[in-house]
């Protein structure tokens, strides 16, 4: 048999045993999309070397380039105290990296005519029509004061809105309605319930004039329910995770699946240990396993209450790389994906040099700026149990790095990531 038939012959198979399988992409040699395999060794070298050092539990890294994967690979285990190996389909808590899949979801209504990104938060939660700011005097009291606008849904897209996450000013009125901190597992009400609750306490700043990453996108979330007349896991299931086919992406496991669920770790000074079960909040954040087996099943988190496994959010990222669709599925027309991904807070400041914020997304503006490898254009964000992802469409690449570690101190590996995934382009 010819060379060239030969290689026609495994292209086929690759791709027939793809379909059988239900794999969405193609696993390809590094080099025929233009990254070095001996390269791209010392990102496996390193993240061994995570584990191995006690700084990371393990996790699953995948880069996608040119719509097919180039690197997929599962390090350290599932559960340490078991010694029970990481695999590439196991499933993560993914946190804020909801929040990007919400605002897809805001732009599906959009683009049905349903609602417009301008509207006021109050045409469909009328708790919201008469926000209020707490403003502080400087001396630890506060003046509450009517909001100098109402809050709308595009200030909740660019988390512009003032609401954050009940620690701001106003702390004692936020704490007395237990409505703090981006976890909402363990609640026994309905997100709207929860919304309309905090709708009627004083936000953190005026609409507009400042970044504040708090509870916008679980506002976001009340909103598609009220609008599309559905939950919000239906909704997502219908019009995002269906169409894409993420069957391993829910708001809570299936039973059928829980052990396919990594443990969660916690870094000290001098090694990682295991996570209270479920475990309570510390700060503003969750510090445990959580009750996403366990718990009351009520509460749809918009802002960081998915689950899901690399391969499945690399479908969603690989839909906004493709301009809003994924094989013959169109989720949103190009020009909604083009609004999401440019800059909507103007010079507001940002926590970040040469960053800005879209519509659910960080987007690169300023290369020397951030002084990381990378690309103006790039889009990005993460999760609370130190999970991350980025879109680089000047290299049509898409990268997807989850693990499970709360708190996360004294690790540089998303650094590390990005470099040695970078170093590794040769064309």
């Amino acid at each position: 048999m010819k060379i060239s038939n030969l290689k026609s012959l495994i292209v086929l198979l690759g791709f027939t045993v793809s379909l059988i399988f239900g794999q969405p992409f193609r696993n390809v040699n590094p080099e025929s999309v233009g990254l070095s395999s001996n390269r791209l060794k010392r990102l496996t070298d390193e993240l061994d070397a995570y584990v191995a050092d006690q700084k990371l539990p393990g996790g699953v890294a995948l880069v996608l380039r040119k719509g097919k994967s180039a690197y997929f690979y599962s390090f350290g285990y599932r559960d340490k105290e078991l010694m029970d190996p990481m695999e590439k389909d196991d499933i993560f808590r993914i946190a804020s990296q909801t929040k990007a899949i919400i605002s897809v979801g805001i732009m599906i209504l959009q683009e049905k005519g349903l609602l417009l990104i301008q509207d006021p938060v109050s045409k469909y939660i009328e708790e919201f029509e008469n926000t209020k700011v707490a403003e502080s005097d400087g001396d630890g009291s506060y003046e509450i004061v009517k909001a100098k606008r109402g809050i709308t849904i595009r200030d909740l897209l660019t988390h512009t809105a003032g609401v954050g996450w009940g620690f701001g000013p106003a702390k004692d009125l936020w704490e007395r309605e237990e409505i703090m901190g981006w976890y909402f597992a363990h609640r026994d009400e309905t997100i709207q319930t929860t919304v309309k609750r905090l709708a009627k306490l004083p936000m953190d700043s005026h609409p507009g004039e400042k970044f504040v990453y708090g509870l916008s996108t679980d506002i976001l979330g009340a909103v598609i329910e009220v609008v599309s007349g559905q939950s919000l896991d239906q909704f997502l299931k219908n019009e995002i995770f269906d169409p894409l086919q993420m069957n391993d992406t829910h708001f809570y496991l299936p039973l059928s699946k829980i052990d396919r669920l990594t443990k969660v770790y916690s870094s000290t000074d001098s090694n990682i240990k295991l996570a209270a079960n479920p475990g309570k909040r510390e700060g503003v954040g969750m510090i445990g396993q959580g009750h996403y087996v366990n718990g009351p099943r009520m509460s749809f988190s918009g802002g960081a209450g998915l689950l899901s496994t690399a391969e499945d959010y690399a479908v969603f990222l690989q839909m906004m790389l493709n301009k809003g669709q994924f094989g013959k599925k169109r989720i949103l027309s190009r020009k909604s994906v083009e609004l999401m991904i440019t800059n909507h807070i103007a010079d507001i400041p940002f926590w970040w040099e040469g960053i800005r914020f879209g519509l659910g997304f960080a987007t690169v503006e300023e290369l020397g700026g951030r002084g990381m490898l990378g690309s103006v254009g790039e889009f990005s964000w993460g999760g609370a149990y130190h999970s991350t992802y980025w879109v680089d469409p000047n290299e049509d690449m898409v990268v997807v790095y989850f693990t499970q570690l709360l708190p996360a101190i004294n690790i540089d590996d998303h650094s590390k990531l990005r470099t040695l995934i970078y170093q590794s382009i040769i064309d």
